[in-house]
């Protein structure tokens, strides 16, 4: 399962590359602004509620940041050129199991767009941009 979700995304991700022209920072960016505006504007659906558990002790784990946020700071990482930031920032995005189909569609939608950017940056040779492409990598074999 793993290795197709992989499969599917890097072929996606080729398509995206192959499909698209000059203008790939400025496609990019909208995708991040679109769906931080989707994030923001969108309704979450209702969480589960919370089941009864054993008391801990200690420190808690701090509550997940919110998706909108963690958007527009993905968008400011982006933006600012630390591309490795912004791609670790959208990874955990994914991972929030709590969002509309619209909003997953729409973090789908820019993390391609990012993607497909961070790819072509590196291979003309942009060190941050390779270092995102590493990370990336290495969260997905780490999932």
């Amino acid at each position: 399962m793993r290795n197709s979700t992989l499969a599917t995304m890097v072929a996606s991700a080729l398509a995206v590359l192959a499909m698209t022209g000059c203008g790939r920072e400025e496609d990019a960016t909208g995708e991040l602004e679109k769906a931080a505006e989707m994030l923001e504007s969108a309704q979450p659906p209702p969480a589960e509620a919370p089941q009864p558990s054993t008391v801990q002790y200690g420190t808690q784990p701090a509550p997940p940041m919110p998706p909108a946020q963690q958007m527009n700071q993905a968008l400011a990482s982006y933006k600012s050129g630390n591309f490795e930031d912004a791609v670790t920032q959208l990874q955990k995005l994914r991972a929030q199991p709590v969002m509309t189909p619209q909003q997953r569609m729409a973090l789908q939608d820019a993390m391609a767009a990012v993607m497909t950017d961070i790819y072509t940056r590196a291979a003309n040779g942009d060190a941050r941009a390779q270092q995102a492409v590493k990370e990336y990598e290495r969260m997905q074999n780490s999932q």
